[in-house]
């Protein structure tokens, strides 16, 4: 029958509960695919039993009786088999952050492209801080545009080594731990301008792509006068030679300083681009390894009480963020 004992506590969209204090009525969060989402409490039951294990990963240890399946990517297995298995889990104290609805086209090209070249990722936090207000300006537009969030310029200073003193520029910052995520899922882990992927998602179709070109060349580019072409450069040289492989063009990467790519505005003809297919909204189901299953028997004559819920429309739920389900 499965369960959890009492005190184990669960995932529940008001907020974390203990098991015994959930009851029909309330929401509990899982997984469905990739998102996490919300299930409902429709029935709880409670049995005796003699037997719980405690399941430890990532120095999280969480309780529930031996058959309670666990999910993986290899399909359900019971609680008590699962040392060194991979669970399907996802960030607990994320659960109860705003989630974006991403809009994909030549906006969403241009913000991935803009951050890529000028941009910061923090932990919570999205923001951009360069000269052109022209440019700040369209990217707060293009931020916005893509994710409602409300994005607005700011005068500020900033210091120039060129010039040894502080200069005028503008800034555009959004709070959001959820698009700063969904950008490093982006570029593959690691914002930071050296370390960061080429993003791939951008080449969903040939506006997005567009939208792309143009924002990271508005940051790190800049028009050639004597024919119809941009050079951008960067020191990134993996992230030059994968966006050259998808426009068609020479690169040739310099060697201990910048590189640059030149992109002519006639680069379609080349017949290069090939949509793909990625996920523009953020994945949230990560995996957690069960490192150690331990076995505790109640001692004496009280044995363990263990809770479990009939759902819909979900059969699975979260406990410490890992997605787990009831047998049968």
């Amino acid at each position: 029958m499965g369960g959890l004992p009492s005190k184990q506590m669960v995932n529940g969209v008001d907020g974390q509960a203990q098991a015994r204090t959930v009851g029909a009525g309330d929401r509990l969060w899982t997984l469905n695919g990739d998102r996490t989402v919300h299930t409902g409490v429709r029935a709880v039951a409670a049995v005796k039993a003699r037997e719980v294990v405690d399941v430890v990963t990532y120095g999280q240890t969480f309780t529930v009786a031996p058959d309670q399946l666990l999910s993986t990517g290899q399909g359900w297995i019971p609680a008590g088999d699962a040392a060194g298995s991979v669970l399907a889990w996802t960030p607990p104290r994320k659960l109860s952050r705003r989630r974006l609805t991403i809009l994909p086209g030549y906006e969403f090209g241009y913000l991935v492209g803009a951050t890529c070249s000028d941009g910061t990722v923090g932990k919570n936090y999205v923001s951009l801080v360069v000269n052109d207000e022209g440019f700040a300006a369209k990217y707060a537009e293009c931020l916005s545009a893509v994710t409602s969030l409300p994005a607005r310029l700011e005068a500020v200073t900033r210091p120039s080594g060129f010039l040894q003193r502080q200069v005028p520029g503008f800034r555009v910052r959004v709070v959001s731990s959820y698009l700063a995520d969904v950008l490093r899922q982006y570029v593959g882990g690691d914002a930071h301008h050296m370390r960061q992927g080429f993003p791939r998602v951008v080449l969903r179709d040939l506006a997005t792509f567009e939208g792309f070109l143009d924002g990271y060349a508005d940051g790190d580019g800049c028009r050639i006068k004597r024919w119809d072409a941009r050079v951008i450069t960067s020191a990134n040289v993996p992230f030059l030679a994968e966006l050259a492989t998808v426009i068609g063009a020479r690169f040739t990467p310099q060697s201990g300083k910048a590189s640059h790519l030149v992109v002519t505005d006639r680069w379609q003809r080349r017949g290069t681009f090939v949509a793909e297919e990625h996920a523009i909204n953020l994945v949230e189901r990560q995996s957690a390894t069960v490192s150690e299953v331990r076995l505790r028997t109640a001692t004496g004559a009280k044995p363990f009480t263990l809770y479990t819920y009939r759902l819909d429309p979900y059969p699975g739920f979260l406990v410490s963020g890992h997605l787990v389900r009831a047998p049968g």
